[in-house]
């Protein structure tokens, strides 16, 4: 490879050369050299302790340890996110800090910071029954000196009637009264409290259902809501006094108390106690008040100092998490002396990699060095391309499909220009293409500041994608010139139109109407195009014929790259029997059928090729007469036809006989090189590495194969074609479109002559402009785009069937979930 032991190759079209190593690692040196190799990012380990659990493993303690760590670190940004603050970003990145060290002091610090929710909790529960508390005093008291005051009324009314003229039994019911003996008068006792206002009538009906009506109850909203103690949260409540007789009585209003969550308080009805508890409980506020607030004062502080390091403590224990989970997957030597570890790096990092190792090994004070040894093998190496920003989001669309196969023709350096190619082609408008161009460049010129930032869903999304839609909006602006079409008006850019009037009244609906004056126009569609009758069978034709030339051409590359994959491997089955048939077959017909239109518009014939296609199948010796475009046309139409008819057998059959061949010669021993070709073919045999046993041939299973891609092929060779057809309906729909907003919204509101018309005409015409067809017709093209890359593209030569290079690596730590 020359230079590419020292650097990446940045060839997109197959991926960077892979080897599978062998590291032999010293146990004192293995910390230091897998976190070395994390911090350089170029080793995927092979975990040779799968049969192992996660409990039997080495490092499982150290392991269980930092998951620890972890819990209490999620613990402390729980309490940070609770009273508003947020990690620092501020924070000194020091490799100082000492794994033991941290565990100590992270447990300090839950520690006291358990003790502070505690006693804050139960500081708090207290403050908020004191608060209740006093509330009960104020209106159960405002209760009673309501009784009072009624009662006293009521005995200076009876006093006042009996110095009055009474009845003549007036005296005796004195006397009686007067002599009953105040012991045997029944005193009742009461329950007061709280109890929450949406229950208060179910907390009633039940009261007197349980005591059959022998309480009496009184109840008084309070205003605003109290936090209820015991779970901490605003509920609007009545304060209730429950008179009753008896014990058993008050056993069953408890109880029902305790079911409706009810809170009780004592009360007495003696006026001037009021008065002192209600002055020793405001007191006791206050005090509660003042010692939960300098406590929360104590535990912001800390979870100050904790956010300050929040970031750095939280970076190192995922470090030495993800160092340990590395290290469970290393085997331990027989002398439990050194570890043992496998894995895929890229060739041009093996200089990289021996650095760090030699580096780990200075730094550890080991006597050892690391032995670093290239493996053979049979196995698949994982893919690997190096990317930039620019071209990640495009191969994010092919991985998407599936990731490819080691060193297979990768379809996303095609995708940078073909897949804003087709949807500019559905979306052609320059006006719609400059309103994405600006709002993507909004996002490139932003990108440092987004990058650091952590986005919703949908904007991550676009950000992700931001250079992908800067490539669209570009091809837009190009194919919207090439269409003539401004938010769906014409526009003479590159010169005067060719045609003009024959005479001064050619606006007139009984004039012959537009001759061709000038030179055709330079660039694009002429602008006299737009707005005539025959403007949409002209676009219509072009459209059409457009996109069957470029969905030819687009599968030709993929039949092409096919070929190149087959001779990058070495296999010659597939040059000869899948690429050439493949070619001939899909260019017998379509290509055809793109021949055909090129010359019909260089020649300006008026055939019918629909007419040309049908009957060269129905009946391919007939005369063509007017629709014949050139000498030689009918031999060419048989010829053509009889090669597309031989192109099916020729995938179909030589391919499994010859399999077969070589299948047997390679186990009489005549065909050694032949085999190394044909264990590429994964699909067609299966052949098991390290057996020597003869493996059965299932020719029927290979034949049946052979016909389901024979079959694909040439359907797909029909529906393939006519799938390319939706860039012609989609972008007619987005013309069209367009053209209806512009016709009936702008312009009707314009034509009122009324100024809040006008207003309310544009602003509606921006809403339809970026709603549907800046947004959701941007969306529907880019999904037909997709559609076409990945099914009648890729599909031609593309088995994305591949495993992606997921080195271990540092960088990506801080973006992981725990």
């Amino acid at each position: 490879m020359g230079g590419g032991t020292h650097r990446p190759t940045m060839d997109l079209l197959r991926s960077e050369p892979m080897q599978l190593a062998q590291l032999i690692i010293p146990i004192e040196s293995a910390h230091c050299s897998i976190s070395y190799l994390g911090d350089l990012g170029f080793f995927q380990f092979k975990d040779l302790n799968s049969e192992k659990s996660p409990f039997q493993r080495t490092y499982a303690t150290q392991i269980k340890r930092c998951g620890e760590m972890a819990r209490k670190l999620r613990f402390f940004k729980e309490q940070m996110t609770k009273v508003g603050l947020s990690p620092s970003t501020r924070s000194a990145m020091s490799d100082d800090v000492d794994l033991d060290n941290l565990e100590m002091k992270l447990g300090e610090l839950e520690a006291e910071l358990m003790e502070m929710n505690a006693n804050h909790e139960k500081l708090q529960h207290s403050y908020n029954e004191l608060i209740e508390y006093k509330l009960v005093v104020q209106k159960a008291g405002e209760f009673f000196h309501s009784a009072q005051s009624i009662a006293a009324a009521k005995q200076r009314e009876v006093e006042a009637q009996q110095r009055g003229e009474g009845s003549i039994d007036s005296p005796l019911l004195l006397e009686q009264e007067m002599v009953t003996d105040p012991s045997k008068q029944v005193k009742l006792g009461f329950v007061s409290g709280l109890v929450p206002r949406e229950k208060s009538l179910a907390f009633e009906r039940i009261l007197f259902r349980a005591t059959r009506g022998n309480v009496f109850l009184k109840q008084s909203v309070l205003e605003g809501s109290v936090t209820d103690p015991a779970s901490r949260e605003k509920a609007e409540k009545n304060v209730f006094v429950v008179f009753y007789s008896g014990e058993r009585a008050r056993d069953k209003i408890v109880k029902i108390c305790e079911a409706f969550g009810a809170n009780r308080y004592p009360f007495t009805e003696d006026l001037s106690k009021q008065f002192q508890i209600i002055t020793e409980v405001s007191g006791r506020l206050e005090e509660l008040k003042t010692t939960i607030d300098v406590g929360l004062v104590h535990q912001t502080n800390l979870l100050q100092t904790i956010a300050y390091h929040f970031e750095q403590w939280s970076h190192l224990v995922k470090k030495e998490k993800s160092i340990y989970h590395t290290l469970s997957m290393l085997s331990i030597d027989v002398t439990k002396k050194c570890l043992v570890a496998e894995g895929w790096c890229p060739v041009f990092a093996t200089n990289k990699i021996q650095n760090v190792l030699q580096r780990a090994t200075v730094d550890s004070n080991s006597q050892i060095g690391t032995i670093f040894h290239v493996l053979q093998t049979k196995e698949s190496p994982p893919t690997y391309f190096h990317t930039n920003k620019f071209t990640s989001a495009f191969q994010e669309i092919v991985d998407a499909y599936g990731i490819a196969k080691y060193q297979e023709a990768n379809p996303g350096v095609f995708t940078i220009i073909t897949f804003p190619f087709l949807f500019a082609v559905m979306f052609g408008d320059w006006g719609h293409g400059i309103c994405l161009f600006l709002a993507t460049s909004y996002f490139i010129i932003k990108e440092k500041k987004f990058s650091s930032q952590k986005l919703g869903d949908i904007t991550e999304m676009i950000f992700g994608g931001r250079y992908v839609i800067m490539m669209m909006a570009l091809f837009s602006i190009y194919t919207g010139l090439i269409y003539n079409e401004f938010f769906s008006v014409p526009f003479e850019l590159f010169g005067p139109s060719a045609y003009g009037c024959r005479d001064p009244a050619c606006r007139d609906a009984s004039t012959a109407g537009l001759v061709k004056v000038r030179a055709t126009y330079p660039f694009g569609v002429d602008p006299k195009w737009h707005g005539t009758r025959s403007e949409l069978p002209f676009l219509n034709s072009l459209k059409m014929k457009m996109s069957i030339l470029l969905g030819v051409a687009q599968m030709n590359l993929g039949i092409i790259l096919s070929y190149f994959n087959a001779k990058f491997s070495g296999n010659e089955l597939n040059i000869r029997y899948q690429f050439l048939p493949q070619m001939i077959f899909l260019n017998s017909l379509f290509g055809y059928l793109s021949l055909l239109i090129v010359v019909k518009w260089c020649i300006g014939s008026q055939a019918d090729l629909y007419h040309v296609m049908i009957y060269m199948f129905l009946s391919p010796t007939d005369d063509l007469g007017e629709n014949q475009l050139f000498f030689g046309q009918k031999f060419l139409q048989i010829v053509l036809l009889l090669a597309a008819l031989v192109a099916v057998p020729w995938m179909l059959f030589p391919k499994p006989f010859l399999l077969k061949k070589q299948h047997e010669e390679r186990h009489r021993g005549q065909s050694y090189a032949l085999l190394e070709n044909s264990l590429d073919e994964s699909d067609e045999m299966e052949v098991c590495h390290g057996s020597s046993s003869h493996e059965e041939f299932e020719f029927s299973e290979v034949i049946v194969h052979q016909l389901i891609h024979t079959i694909e092929f040439v359907l797909g060779a029909v529906s393939n074609t006519a799938s390319y057809l939706r860039l012609w309906a989609l972008s007619l729909a987005h013309s069209e479109l367009s053209s209806v907003f512009y016709d009936k919204v702008l312009l009707l509101a314009w034509g009122f002559n009324n100024i809040f018309i006008l207003i309310v005409g544009i602003f509606v015409f921006i809403c339809a402009t970026v709603g549907v067809l800046l947004v959701m017709e941007t969306l529907s093209a880019f999904l037909h785009a997709l559609r076409l890359h990945w099914v009648e593209f890729q599909s031609k030569f593309y088995e994305g069937d591949g495993y992606k290079f997921q080195p271990f690596s540092f960088a990506s730590l801080d973006a992981e979930d725990e």
